[in-house]
């Protein structure tokens, strides 16, 4: 039995390059911004986002999970330094002892406002000054295909 190649397309395959490339170097250069400017790195921020705009400012590290794609091992290290930085703190879960919340605290809701003003200039350097709004809107309608 011989197996099936897809058909394959030259364009989707460029674009799928190109998407890549894309975000490696944004993320790197948005990156570079924070670190240039003395705060971690944006995973923290894309944690304490998630609290920040969740319900009572609470999650369980699995719904953290979800909305950040982050893996679980590297998760549980990153709530771990965020714990031990005082930027968020675990509560067992009322319903089940086992259980545990994720709360952002005071500290963690400062340091993901200042962080969100680098992040935005960032993102205004390297991605807004090189499009127009109506660019980016059709980048956004596009991408938002496969979401």
């Amino acid at each position: 039995m011989t197996e099936k190649t897809p058909k394959r397309s030259e364009a989707a395959t460029s674009a799928w390059t190109s998407i890549m490339r894309a975000r490696e170097r944004l993320l790197a250069a948005i990156e570079t911004d924070l670190k240039a400017a003395g705060m971690p790195p944006l995973a923290w921020y894309d944690v304490l986002w998630e609290l920040a705009r969740s319900k009572d400012g609470r999650l369980r590290p699995y719904e953290i999970e979800e909305r950040t794609l982050l893996a679980q091992y590297n998760l549980s290290r990153l709530i771990d330094r965020l714990e031990r930085e005082g930027l968020v703190r675990r509560e067992v879960f009322a319903e089940d002892g086992r259980g545990r919340w994720v709360v952002i605290t005071d500290a963690g809701r400062t340091l993901r406002t200042r962080m969100w003003t680098v992040y935005a200039a960032a993102i205004d350097a390297h991605v807004g000054s090189k499009l127009a709004d109506d660019e980016a809107k059709a980048i956004s309608g596009l991408l938002a295909r496969f979401l």
